[in-house]
Order: C-alpha cells, then structure tokens, then sequence
C-alpha cells in the first residue's frame, strides 16, 4: 500500500471533502481517501499494483480538484 497525502486549495466546502472521497474512492485500487476543509488536504493511500499516482491526479484534475504543484 502507497499513502501521500497533498495540498489541494481548491477545498472550500464540505461538498468538496465528500466530492473528493466519492470519486477518488471508486478508482480501482484505492483503499482510503482522507480529504480535510481545514487543512485543505487530502491523503490517499492505494494499491500502486493496481493504479498509480498520475492516474490519481488525473482524476482529481479532471473533477476540478487539482493538487498544487
């Protein structure tokens, strides 16, 4: 299992935290998604057999979360 938690400064809401666990959390092989309001951070840890973290990324780009560089 492969965790890193990132910076996403797009999380102003509570709808974002939930927006961000649903859609991350039905990639396949990943186990949790923690994402945070407060801290505007959100830790993933997944199966790097399974997925990878572009494709990761990728997701949360396209759902208009993206990390910060």
């Amino acid at each position: 299992m492969t965790t890193k938690t990132v910076t996403v400064p797009n999380i102003s809401c509570h709808h974002c935290v939930m927006t961000i666990q649903r859609e991350v959390g039905e990639l396949n092989g990943v186990a949790e998604v923690k994402a945070e309001e407060a801290s505007k951070h959100v830790t993933v840890s997944w199966d790097p057999n399974a997925t990878d973290w572009s494709a990761i990324e990728a997701l949360m780009t396209e759902i208009d979360y993206p990390p910060s560089a």
